[in-house]
């Protein structure tokens, strides 16, 4: 991010902290429960914006080196992708040629070749079809023809997208839209995968995604946790297409008052949370990245999936390997224990805290809203001025899915809108 736009950005920060107010979306929204509920739209969702738009898979180096590989089976669609012997990414349909069955069963890893279990088709990490066992017996086959079934993908400002149908238009310079030079200064392209954790409840997948949506709620469900690390009713908010840049302002920004313009770096006082539409939330900061990839269950609209991956800057890898790999500086993370008289904590820690945190306070508000919304009984949730993320993220998902826009809630007769 160009440092004009970080100083922007503070400013704004400083702004919304010394005038006690939070950002304004101008209006409140009333979203239907249906949208959370309604096994058609469920299944809209997942055909257009699952199984035919191009999905994030990781960051760049998930895949560190020549042979690595990951698997991913999160959108109807068995992926197996690789990094070749160009350095190149390649995503395949993990399904063996002969009959179907997975040729890499492993979340992740390193190989050279991949071998059926069922009867040992080998395939390399570029797909072909290298053996077959006692081919005599089986009948001649081209070999040249029946490898593993390559699905378009890319690489690129330090993300691995993949498009699950072989014959659909994967678009690199629609992928981030605007976002694409940001994300690569970043620098997630260099981050090293740290671990993953996945989370899987009774949550439609969008009421996962709202609960990255706004600050509101820092205050008061985290009160004890992420609020002694961030300020609540502080938010740097932008659109960018259908993605957005949510920053949230640590309690490190106070800092920064102290220092000139010209050495304000925006990380040391706040954590940027990307949006990349439908289902993928990025948090950076200033010792790695979270990526957050959310999924439904493609039948059941009341489940859904989060995966969770783990990433550190390689210049704080390389502090821990000189620490013993006990700890590292744990401000501007989301563990709370910096704030509690502790100046370090190990990776571990800070991930488990993050997991935890998701899971026990802002999905399990989740599940409430979610049984509310299926028991019939409330019609809308209610979008307020201060919440613009959810008036973007539903705007968008109902224009994909050509559905009635979220409505406006007018104001009361006689009634002053707050802050008008």
């Amino acid at each position: 991010m160009m440092h004009i736009k970080q100083v922007e950005i503070i400013r704004e920060l400083f702004r919304q902290l010394d005038e006690n107010v939070n950002v304004d979306a101008g209006e409140q929204l009333l979203n239907p429960a249906e949208v959370y509920t309604s096994s058609r739209i469920a299944e809209q969702e997942w055909q257009t914006l699952f199984r035919n738009q191009p999905q994030v898979i990781g960051l760049s180096r998930d895949l560190p080196e020549t042979g690595s590989y990951i698997t991913v089976d999160d959108f109807g669609v068995p992926v197996l992708a690789t990094r070749d012997a160009g350095g190149n990414l390649r995503a395949f349909v993990n399904a063996c040629s002969h009959r179907g069955a997975r040729v890499a069963g492993e979340r992740r890893g390193r190989r050279d070749r991949f071998t059926c279990p069922f009867h040992a088709w080998t395939y390399s990490g570029e797909g072909e079809l290298l053996r077959v066992p006692r081919a005599g017996d089986f009948g001649e086959l081209d070999k040249r023809y029946h490898g593993l079934r390559e699905l378009p993908s890319v690489e690129r400002d330090g993300l691995l997208w993949v498009q699950p149908d072989p014959h659909g238009k994967l678009d690199v310079a629609l992928l981030p839209g605007s976002l694409g030079t940001e994300l690569a200064a970043s620098g997630i392209g260099e981050m090293v995968y740290q671990g993953e954790s996945s989370i899987d409840m009774p949550l439609n997948w969008k009421l996962a995604n709202d609960t990255f949506g706004e600050t509101y709620h820092f205050s008061r469900l985290h009160h004890d946790t992420l609020g002694q690390l961030f300020y609540g009713d502080v938010l740097a908010y932008e659109e960018l297409g259908r993605n957005h840049r949510f920053v949230i302002a640590s309690r490190d920004i106070e800092d920064l008052r102290e220092r000139p313009e010209k050495e304000w770096r925006l990380l040391d006082g706040a954590l940027v949370v990307y949006f990349l539409f439908p289902n993928i939330q990025l948090t950076v900061s200033r010792l790695g990245a979270n990526l957050v990839r959310i999924y439904p269950d493609g039948v059941n609209p009341g489940r859904s999936v989060s995966r969770i991956s783990f990433y550190l800057r390689p210049e704080v890898v390389d502090a821990l390997a000189s620490a013993g790999g006990a700890a590292v500086d744990a401000s501007n993370t989301y563990d709370h224990s910096a704030r509690h008289g502790t100046d370090v904590i190990a990776p571990e820690a800070t991930m488990e805290i993050f997991r935890s945190t998701i899971e026990q306070e802002d999905y399990a508000m989740g599940v409430d809203t979610q049984r509310a919304a299926e028991s019939g009984l409330i019609d809308h949730l209610i979008f307020g001025r201060n919440e613009p993320a959810l008036h973007h993220f539903h705007r968008c998902f109902s224009a994909a899915l050509g559905l009635p826009p979220p409505q406006v809630l007018a104001a009361p007769a006689g009634l002053r809108a707050v802050g008008s």
